[in-house]
């Protein structure tokens, strides 16, 4: 691939309380848009650039983080990736990628509570997409517990490193002086 596309849009925010001690977006939203965009393109970011801004929620303003943020991504392979981060959708969880290549496109849409699409002469409508990350997620954790399960019974190593923990901090961190000094951030800076 040679272009990656994230978006991330959560029906609505966290309790300010729990925004105040979350770390702010980069480290509590975005940081799991970071693990995927590493593991969807197999390469390393070298350098982040941030816009962000409070769009929805002066609450959070207030709490001294945002609610609305695009993020450039620089992988060390080339590949160029953008991530759309947002608070507040009201429709639901919006939740979608998309990797260009020269050979085509490959993109995923949004899990619905069912497939069903009503089809009339006056409009074309289904379900709001899951509302609820556990709704949303719960495939994934059953996923999650079962691999380290068999890792623990069978002696196995675990599929996810300290380092592919880690990773995702740096990039944070990177995202999040970005934000604040208004210009690209390479992770090399935060590494030191």
């Amino acid at each position: 691939p040679h272009l990656l596309h994230i978006v991330s849009r959560d029906p609505e925010p966290p309790p300010v309380e729990y925004i105040r001690v979350s770390g702010g977006i980069f480290l509590d939203m975005t940081i799991h848009d970071f693990d995927m965009a590493r593991f969807l393109i197999g390469s390393e970011v070298e350098e982040i650039f941030v816009l962000a801004n409070v769009m929805n929620s002066p609450d959070i303003a207030a709490a001294g983080d945002v609610d609305t943020a695009v993020l450039m991504l620089q992988f060390t392979n080339g590949v160029i990736g953008t991530i759309s981060n947002s608070r507040r959708a009201a429709y639901g969880y919006d939740q979608r990628v998309e990797l260009l290549g020269s050979a085509g496109v490959i993109s995923t849409g949004n899990n619905y509570p069912n497939t069903a699409i009503i089809s009339d002469d006056h409009s074309v409508r289904r379900d709001l997409p899951h509302r609820f990350f556990v709704e949303r997620y719960t495939e994934s954790f059953v996923s999650e517990m079962a691999a380290f399960v068999d890792a623990v019974l069978h002696e196995l190593p675990v599929p996810v490193t300290g380092r592919d923990g880690r990773i995702p901090v740096v990039m944070a961190l990177a995202a999040q002086k970005s934000h604040i000094e208004n210009r690209p951030v390479r992770l090399s800076e935060i590494e030191r």
